[in-house]
C-alpha cells in the first residue's frame, strides 16, 4: 500500500540504524593531518619550487662529498714538488689537459686523473677550487642568515615584549639601518673589520676561519637583522594580539603562547629568502677582495681572480659565475615556494 505523500505520520524507516556500507558511504572522513603537512604538499606540488630544491641539494651534497674523494687539493700546486723544480707545465691548463710529468706517465701506461676545468695560473686544479668555493659561499649564506634570524627574533620579541621607551628606541635604531645605503655600508665595514680583526684573532681557533668570515659575519649581524626585527613587530598588531591584552594576558605569554608560534611559518621563508642574499653579498665582496682569505676560495674570489686571464681563459669566470646565478636563482624559486605553501595570509 502506497503511503500518501502529504501524511503527517512519521515514517520509522527513516530511524532505522544505518548499516556498516550506509556509514561508508555518507561519510567521507578526512585523514588528519598538520598545518606542517599541509604545507608540505602544497610545496610539493609547486613543480619549480621542488626542482629548484633538488638542484639546491645535489649543489650542497656534491660540495660536501666530492673534497673528500677528488684527488687533487684546492690549495695545492701540482707543478711544485719538495726538492724539486717547479714544473710550470701545470699552469693555465685548459679543461682535460695534463702536465708534462702527466703526460709521461700516459706515456708509460699508467692512469692519471683528468682536470675537468684544467688549472689556474698557479697550476690548482680548477674544478676542485669552484666546488670547495661553493661549499664556503653556501655556509657563509647559511651560517650568516643564521645569525640574522637569531638577532632579528631576539631583538624584535625584547622590543614587543618591553613596548614603551624600549620599542620606541629600537625602532629608531631600525630607521637608521635602513636609511645607510647598504652597500656602502657593508663595503666600509667589511674593509675596516679585515683590519681591525686581524691582530685580535691572531693565535686563536678563529685564525683558521679567517678575519674576512668573522667580518663578514660581523657585517650580517650588524646590518641585516632589521628586517626580521621588523617582521616580528609587525605581529604585534595582529588582532589576537590585541584580543590577548584586552584579557590581560602578560607580555611574555603573548610572546610564547601567540607571536612565536604564529610567526615560525613566516620566520622560516623570510631566512630561506635571506641565504641567496647573503651568498651574494658574499660573492661581491670576495669578488673586490674583502672576502675569504688566500688561498681558501670562494666563488667570487674566483671570478675575480679569473679577470686577469679573461681574454684567453673566458670559462674560469664564466663557470663560478654560472655557479652563483644557479644557486641563488633556485634558493629564491625555493623560498617563494615556500611562501606560497606556508604563508596563512596567502592560503587563507
Amino acid at each position: 500500500m502506497l503511503k500518501k505523500p502529504f501524511s503527517l505520520h512519521v515514517d520509522l524507516d527513516a530511524f532505522m540504524p544505518a548499516s556498516a556500507e550506509d556509514k561508508a558511504y555518507m561519510v567521507q572522513m578526512r585523514p588528519s593531518s598538520t598545518f606542517f603537512k599541509d604545507g608540505c604538499k602544497r610545496l610539493l606540488k609547486n613543480k619549480v619550487a621542488t626542482i629548484s630544491l633538488i638542484v639546491v641539494l645535489i649543489i650542497t651534497l656534491s660540495s660536501l662529498i666530492l673534497p673528500a674523494v677528488w684527488p687533487y687539493s684546492y690549495s695545492r700546486q701540482l707543478g711544485v714538488a719538495p726538492g724539486k723544480k717547479v714544473d710550470a707545465s701545470y699552469n693555465n691548463l685548459r679543461p682535460f689537459e695534463y702536465g708534462a710529468t702527466e703526460q709521461a706517465k700516459i706515456a708509460a701506461g699508467e692512469k692519471v686523473f683528468p682536470h675537468v676545468f684544467g688549472t689556474d695560473s698557479a697550476g690548482r686544479d680548477y674544478f676542485i677550487r669552484v666546488v670547495y668555493g661553493t661549499r664556503i659561499s653556501l655556509a657563509v649564506g647559511f651560517f650568516a642568515s643564521i645569525i640574522v634570524l637569531i638577532i632579528g627574533v631576539t631583538i624584535g620579541s625584547i622590543a614587543g615584549y618591553c613596548g614603551g621607551k624600549v620599542d620606541l628606541i629600537i625602532m629608531r635604531i631600525v630607521d637608521i639601518i635602513y636609511s645607510l645605503p647598504d652597500m656602502l655600508m657593508v663595503i666600509l665595514l667589511a674593509a675596516v673589520l679585515k683590519v681591525a680583526l686581524g691582530d685580535v684573532i691572531e693565535g686563536t681557533a678563529l685564525a683558521k676561519i679567517g678575519s674576512n668570515i668573522i667580518s663578514l659575519f660581523v657585517v650580517f649581524a650588524l646590518l641585516y637583522w632589521v628586517s626580521m626585527a621588523r617582521l616580528i613587530l609587525s605581529l604585534r598588531e595582529q588582532e589576537y594580539v590585541l584580543a590577548a591584552r584586552a584579557t590581560g594576558a602578560s607580555g611574555k605569554w603573548i610572546i610564547m603562547k601567540h607571536l612565536l608560534p604564529n610567526c615560525i611559518s613566516v620566520v622560516i621563508i623570510s631566512t630561506a629568502l635571506q641565504i641567496p642574499s647573503a651568498i651574494f653579498t658574499e660573492s661581491y665582496l670576495s669578488f673586490l677582495g674583502l672576502g675569504v682569505n688566500a688561498p681558501m676560495p670562494s666563488l667570487g674570489s674566483l671570478a675575480s681572480d679569473a679577470l686577469n686571464g679573461i681574454t684567453t681563459y673566458p670559462y674560469r669566470l664564466v663557470i663560478p659565475a654560472i655557479v652563483i646565478s644557479l644557486i641563488v636563482l633556485s634558493l629564491n624559486l625555493f623560498g617563494d615556494g615556500l611562501r606560497d605553501a606556508f604563508d596563512p595570509k596567502l592560503n587563507s
